[in-house]
């Protein structure tokens, strides 16, 4: 029993580990595909689309749809933890939304 709970224990933390989005990942991700596009829409740096005062995203699942929007709209063949990475990071940076545990 006790070897079971051991187990049990070390795969639950490496799934914990696994599945921790990577800021630094999602950062680079959202520079080099996203930006370009968002500075042609607002101007500037290209961050602008997050701040302003009548942006769209209300919700971290909004945040989360929203990526994924421009994700197909580009191409880009962005695995689910990818896009994890750059929800973390807007959320993270931008938009502040409350994040399950």
């Amino acid at each position: 029993m006790a070897r079971f709970l051991l187990f049990l224990m070390s795969w639950i933390l490496a799934a914990a580990l696994q599945a921790a989005p990577d800021l630094q990942r999602g950062k680079s991700l959202h520079d080099e595909n996203c930006i370009k596009c968002h500075a042609g829409m607002v101007g500037g740096d290209g961050t602008g689309i997050y701040t302003r005062p009548d942006r769209r995203i209300e919700s971290l699942d909004g945040l989360r749809r929203q990526v994924n929007r421009c994700k197909d709209s580009l191409g880009m063949p962005w695995p689910p933890d990818q896009i994890d990475d750059v929800v973390h990071y807007l959320n993270q940076t931008f938009y502040k939304f409350p994040e399950s545990p």
